[in-house]
């Protein structure tokens, strides 16, 4: 039984007639007005739906995103045979913040309604519902009955996999530039023949098919498609160098999240895709291959991952890549390197790869080292915070030039940024037949 606002205020009434009651020498007034207010609610209580013909769906994605809103609809029934009004309240996993998920509804008899609510899951992981709360209005208003509606459910939290749909949507659209990834309308020259067309003004040179255009005595040229069966291998380190926060969000949450935009462009481009996943040891492999089934894959296989504070052993991780795949790929290595001694650890490790495959370095920058680098000096307390500041950024410059040296690719962007900028980078790659 939970009392309502309209019971307190009839309570505080009591007051007054009890102080009436003593002006009129009737002590028992206020006590017996006190006890029939409390009958009162007591009989509506017994009065009001029992609840037991209400029934609730919950309906979400079979994966939620992790630090993004996920949508959630709840279907209320009521099969019994009198309206029910209550308030509700389903309740939403520990490590989640849900909004508008406390909502008042009228359920006519036979009647249903659907109302749906967000949820930001605020780590990824397991999680569990933990049940719907109901409080019935009873004849009167004095009283609510709260009723559970036995409603737990397990629920899954992963990267942001809503961004993968978000992506397919423009593509299909030709819009990728919305979302800030850069798409030349050229093909390269070094892919996969399609057809042969008449030459038209502005055709490349290059392309004109001699052969074709002796037999036809028109210029003619080839037409190519971009090869639909390179390889992107991905890379993640969650080791020690992968423990530190940007935005108070662990650096290694931020490469989750785009990587799985990276793998999803790749699938759905048509070139396979694998997964290695490192610390001291080799934690997970995934060879390479085609479709959405692969990328399904490589979401469970990343969905849990934990950096742990251990060095992770880079050299025994590429070792062990470099003997189970020799064919030529993009390699995304996903990883920290903030000066030039650690540089000179990953070069070595990368080093006897970069001879065969196309290697790129990307890792998650600080916004708030640019916004202290942008700041001007106005008392000492800023003078040593640029002071260190430029000094990190020396040191980054340095790592760098240190990578660049032994011929690996580096990509540097802020967390908002750093999935658009891998993708732009796949499709450079592709479109400059650079595989």
């Amino acid at each position: 039984m939970i009392p309502t606002k309209r019971l307190w205020i009839l309570l505080a009434i009591g007051m007054i007639v009890a102080a009436f009651g003593a002006t009129i020498h009737a002590p028992l007034l206020g006590i017996l007005y006190d006890v029939a207010l409390f009958v009162a609610a007591y009989v509506t209580l017994r009065l009001a739906p029992s609840g037991k013909d209400l029934r609730l769906k919950r309906t979400f994605d079979s994966v939620l995103s992790v630090r993004v809103p996920n949508r959630i609809t709840l279907r209320l029934s009521n099969d019994g045979v009198e309206t029910v009004q209550a308030k509700v309240r389903d309740e939403a996993p520990e490590r989640c913040v849900p909004e508008g998920n406390e909502f008042a509804v009228t359920l006519p008899a036979g009647g249903d309604k659907d109302i749906s609510y967000t949820l930001v899951p605020k780590e990824r992981g397991d999680d569990q519902f933990q049940g719907t709360y109901l409080r019935l209005a009873c004849p009167l208003g004095l009283v609510e009955k709260q009723i559970r509606l036995d409603t737990e459910e397990p629920v899954r939290v992963y990267p942001n996999v809503l961004a993968l749909r978000e992506f397919d949507l423009l593509k299909q659209k030709g819009r990728l530039r919305e979302i800030g990834i850069r798409k030349s309308r050229q093909r390269g020259l070094g892919t996969e023949f399609e057809s042969l067309r008449e030459y038209t003004e502005g055709d490349d040179y290059r392309k004109i098919d001699w052969k074709a255009t002796a037999r036809k005595n028109k210029l003619v040229v080839r037409q190519y498609e971009q090869e639909r069966n390179q390889v992107v291998m991905v890379v993640v380190d969650i080791g020690r160098h992968m423990l530190s926060e940007v935005n108070g969000v662990r650096k290694l949450d931020h490469v989750l999240d785009s990587l799985l935009m990276l793998v999803n462009a790749a699938a759905v481009a048509g070139d396979q895709i694998g997964l290695l996943v490192y610390a001291d040891t080799v934690r997970r492999y995934i060879p390479p291959a085609k479709g959405r089934n692969q990328v399904g894959m490589i979401i469970d296989a990343v969905h849990d991952l934990i950096a742990e504070p251990v060095e992770s052993d880079g050299a025994a991780a590429f070792s062990y890549l470099g003997s189970r795949w020799k064919r030529r790929s993009l390699m995304v290595a996903f990883t920290d390197v903030l000066d030039a001694d650690r540089a000179k650890d990953v070069s070595s490790s990368l080093g006897p790869l970069s001879r065969r495959h196309l290697i790129l370095l990307a890792r998650v920058e600080d916004p708030k080292l640019r916004e202290v680098l942008d700041l001007g000096i106005t008392d000492p307390e800023s003078m040593y915070m640029k002071s260190a500041a430029r000094m990190v950024k020396t040191d980054a410059n340095a790592a760098q030039s240190v990578l660049q040296t032994a011929g690996i690719h580096t990509l540097e962007a802020e967390p908002q940024d750093l999935a658009a900028a891998l993708v732009s980078y796949y499709f450079a790659v592709k479109e400059q037949a650079l595989l």
